[in-house]
């Protein structure tokens, strides 16, 4: 038997392996398996089995399978093909999405350096800043170094020849270490008991006077009825040495023995099970959408429902009725800080069936949960964008929660997958309803539901009678001139505060920027200090006392004096959650304040914890980043303030006015959850602009037919299917003439496209990487399903790749992307 193997690497085609013998029962579609490649050890995933080899050339053998059952099955496999083939990846960098992090078995190429001999040729080096010096510097200077960290240094990928030169002169050597996974089941000792009580009552009398803490140990031991009792607790309770229960072991008294343990996620938040009794609209949807449920049949739903309307009632209904007809839940939700709430519901309701797939999970914790899915031991699986790629059986139902958010895009590794999309072709594939909920749906997904493609459903009024918060927009500008302006605060929103604070209600403060200020300039040479590897200014962190680069995580020291000039007239601009957190210290002190942002929320269930006090009311004031704008359910929040609206609407980009429109709803939607009513209060420099009119007057339908008719004039989606081509090197000119190059390719599909010139990134510059963009549109009249844009991309690289003296640098694809800058 052969298999065909796939890896996750940017080759497009499957690679022929023999199956031993020994491992024919293992080697199965859907395992993974190790084998030889080229010089080296990788872990690929066998997509297919054969009886005869493709060609009569050497086939190098299968060394081992890691699997004992497939990791994906014949409909798994299916719906990676879809995600390789219309997100422009290799099948193989698809598959990687199947596995946690941290299991693959690879080589690892190490060299080992004679510091002596490469400080001799370096001095006989006459270019002294050529690559191969470079190298020698590094290597004179160490005995062992990776060859991938080498690369990174050196800032140099191609540098084998100049390594084997270096060998045969006697500088180094190069090894070739196979590195196992980097996370394995998790195993501890346990203890029980041996023999029938009876005769270990005999042993009582001898025990007693020669070892009183072996009798305290059995004692243990009986009072857990013969339950196996973890060594470490036994000790701990017993006091005793581990060396006693050795001796008992040794008597044929107890057994010590290796016992798996689950490495079980916990989150600080907890809230009491409420039963709910659904709204008439919440019964309507739900008693639709389980008729699917029921048949197995495949529907899309827009689940469109103001904030505050039990979105996530109808969710747990759904559930329930999946688990009902036996089959599994998928729950999307698009960030983690929307995971304590949600998931304590499901706890709630669901108990130990749920598990939880998120980034701030430790690795074995990730791991262990992946594997209580593919066990078949979870039918509940809550998680961000991620989740989508666990082994679930048999789903019944698939939800994504906020289906608007950004946040599901996958824009840092291939492929740059979109989940809400990639769920509804899962929902396909496995014929079950997809549902995708929002109080503000993307224009792209409310667009599909007017022309039929899903079915809407809406849930118009919040539940409990609760009402709509009242919603008012300050001007800053004329606030400042009648010198109504503290700072950052205006004083209507102080006084706001407040009062609130005196009737020991929730505030939310909104502030869409980390740190304290976002630009440090000087007022003598107008230049603004910025990151040495990204085209962005450096952000002052307070806390820390440190400039920080949020593209590449880079840090300064704060300067005394211009960088640039040596002037000491500094100046700190903008406003991040730290300067609001701050200044809210300053106003209300011995208010209890915390800031919900990437910095503070970094250990791990810290946002738990804090969510779990702010809902008792522990914890007075919220300051955060749009972490604070959705799915957050608390009745005593009654305000919610907002330091600027502009942050998301003067991007460059053509999402801006819906994604503005989307915060400032979503974050107003927080207040007033109960009888209280509760009040919004929007601080703007642009009080008329149609996006916040749109919030003032809570009217998502007149935002959308504006911004429809601007998406068609401009060829948008939903009206074409856009791409976005990125070049980038650390090298200006190859990354330019790189995209030259490609476009000269691409433009021989000009008469079914809309190609852009190739320009430089809006953002020029990424962690050290020059970035230059061209912009496909194709017009979904003409190209329905992307096949024309895919094909004109994949063409277009490999003619690229033929021609083009700039084949080395990087070309990423991104179909769909959430922001073109």
């Amino acid at each position: 038997m052969y298999a065909e193997i796939v890896f996750p690497l940017p080759f497009r085609n499957a690679f022929t392996y023999s199956i031993p013998e020994e491992l024919e029962q293992s080697a199965v579609v859907g395992v993974r398996a190790v084998v030889p490649f080229g010089k080296r050890t990788l872990t690929g995933f066998i997509i297919n089995l054969v009886s005869t080899p493709p060609s009569t050339e050497k086939i190098k053998p299968v060394n081992d399978i890691l699997d004992e059952v497939p990791v994906f099955d014949d409909k798994s496999l299916e719906f990676y093909r879809w995600v390789s083939d219309y997100y422009l990846s290799s099948l193989g960098e698809a598959l990687k999405l199947a596995v946690p992090y941290g299991l693959e078995v690879e080589t690892k190429r190490k060299i080992l350096s004679d510091k002596k001999a490469c400080g001799e040729l370096l001095q006989k080096e006459k270019n002294k800043d050529s690559i191969k010096s470079n190298i020698l510097r590094v290597l004179a200077e160490r005995d062992e170094i990776n060859l991938s960290y080498l690369q990174r240094v050196v800032k140099k990928k191609n540098i084998y020849s100049i390594l084997r030169s270096l060998e045969k002169a006697g500088a180094l050597n190069i090894l070739d270490e196979i590195e196992e996974a980097k996370v394995k089941v998790k195993t501890a000792k346990y203890v029980k008991l041996d023999k029938p009580l009876a005769e270990i009552y005999a042993y009582f009398p001898e025990l007693e006077s020669r070892s009183p803490k072996q009798v305290k140990i059995i004692l243990e031991l009986i009072e857990k009825k013969n339950k196996p009792v973890a060594l470490s607790d036994l000790l701990k309770k017993a006091e005793a040495s581990q060396a006693s229960v050795e001796s008992l072991a040794g008597k044929g008294l107890v057994k010590i023995y290796e016992k798996e343990v689950d490495r079980l996620y916990s989150d600080d938040y907890k809230e009491e099970h409420v039963r709910i009794i659904l709204t008439e609209d919440q019964q309507k949807i739900v008693d639709e959408a389980s008729g699917e449920v029921e048949k197995g049949k495949f529907q899309t739903y827009l689940l469109h429902g103001v904030t505050g309307s039990g979105k996530t009632q109808v969710y747990i209904e759904l559930t329930a009725k999946a688990l009902e007809c036996g089959k599994s839940a998928l729950i999307l939700v698009p960030e983690i800080s929307l995971t304590p709430q949600m998931t304590s519901r499901l706890y709630n309701n669901f108990g130990k069936q749920v598990t939880v797939i998120h980034s701030r999970m430790s690795m074995g914790e990730r791991y262990d949960s992946w594997r209580r899915i593919l066990k078949g031991k979870s039918k509940v699986v809550i998680g961000a964008r991620s989740a989508l790629f666990v082994p679930l059986s048999n789903p019944g139902i698939i939800i994504a929660d906020e289906e608007h958010d950004a946040s599901y895009k996958q824009f840092e590794s291939l492929p740059k997958y979109n989940a809400r999309d990639a769920a509804v072709v899962l929902g396909s594939i496995h014929k079950c309803p997809v549902i995708l909920g929002s109080a503000t749906p993307s224009i792209e997904s409310m667009y599909n539901a007017r022309s039929g493609k899903y079915k809407l459903l809406n849930l118009p009024k919040r539940v409990d009678h609760a009402k709509l918060p009242k919603i008012s927009l300050v001007n800053i500008a004329v606030e400042r001139k009648k010198k109504k302006m503290e700072n950052v605060f205006s004083k209507q929103l102080l006084d706001k505060i407040e009062d609130r604070l005196k009737k020991k209600e929730g505030i939310i403060v909104l502030q869409n920027r980390r740190g304290f200020s976002t630009q440090i300039y000087c007022e003598d040479c107008d230049e603004i200090e910025t990151c040495d590897n990204c085209s962005v200014p450096m952000v002052f962190h307070i806390n820390q006392n440190i400039l920080q680069c949020h593209y590449c995580g880079m840090t300064k020291k704060v300067p005394n004096a211009c960088t640039h000039c040596g002037s000491l007239k500094i100046k700190y601009f903008g406003t991040g959650t730290e300067r609001v957190e701050d200044e809210l210290e300053f106003y209300f002190p011995g208010v209890k304040i915390k800031r919900v942002d990437s910095d503070s929320i970094s250990k791990k269930s810290s946002l738990g914890k804090i969510l779990f006090e702010f809902g008792k009311g522990d914890i007075d004031i919220l300051v955060g980043t749009q972490m604070v704008s959705k799915g957050l359910d608390f009745p005593r929040l009654t305000l919610v303030g907002v330091i600027s609206a502009e942050t998301t609407l003067w991007l460059p980009d053509f999402r801006a006015d819906e994604r503005t429109f989307q915060l400032l709803t979503q974050v107003a939607g927080r207040a007033g959850r109960s009888k209280v009513e509760g009040e919004v209060i929007i601080q703007t420099q642009n009080e008329k602009h149609f996006a916040l009119q749109k919030v003032l007057m809570n009217d998502y339908e007149g935002f959308y037919q504006k911004e429809i008719v601007e998406r068609e004039k401009l060829g948008y989606p939903p009206f074409a299917r856009i791409c976005l081509i990125e070049a980038k090197d650390i090298d200006e000119e190859k990354a330019r003439g790189a995209i030259m190059d490609f476009h000269k390719e691409l433009i021989a599909y000009r008469k079914w496209l809309n190609i852009s010139s190739p320009t430089a990134a809006i953002i020029a510059r990424i962690k050290n990487n020059y970035r230059f963009h061209i912009l496909i549109k194709s017009p979904r009249v003409t190209d329905p399903g992307g096949k024309i844009l895919r094909q004109a991309a994949l063409n277009s690289f490999v003619e690229f790749n033929r021609k083009s003296r700039y084949r080395d640098v990087k070309l990423f694809y991104d179909v769909d992307p959430q922001s073109i800058l």
